[in-house]
């Protein structure tokens, strides 16, 4: 399971972005997102620099963790 840190998630819009940009690199991908600790946790089959790279695309730096 890949967990990204995510800072600037404040709301349910960002985590519907994060969520697209995520599912456009791996449309099986199980995200969940926690709004409190600005964390997201991915089940997924593709690369963890991918994942991370689409949420930074999408406008969200993200650290990995």
């Amino acid at each position: 399971m890949l967990k990204l840190k995510v800072p600037d998630m404040t709301c349910g819009h960002c985590v519907g972005v994060i969520e697209k940009a995520i599912k456009a690199v791996d449309p099986q991908a199980a995200v969940k997102a926690d709004l409190a600790l600005q964390m997201v946790s991915v089940e997924t089959t593709a690369a963890a620099d991918r994942i991370s790279k689409a949420v930074d695309a999408a406008g969200y730096p993200n650290i990995a963790g």
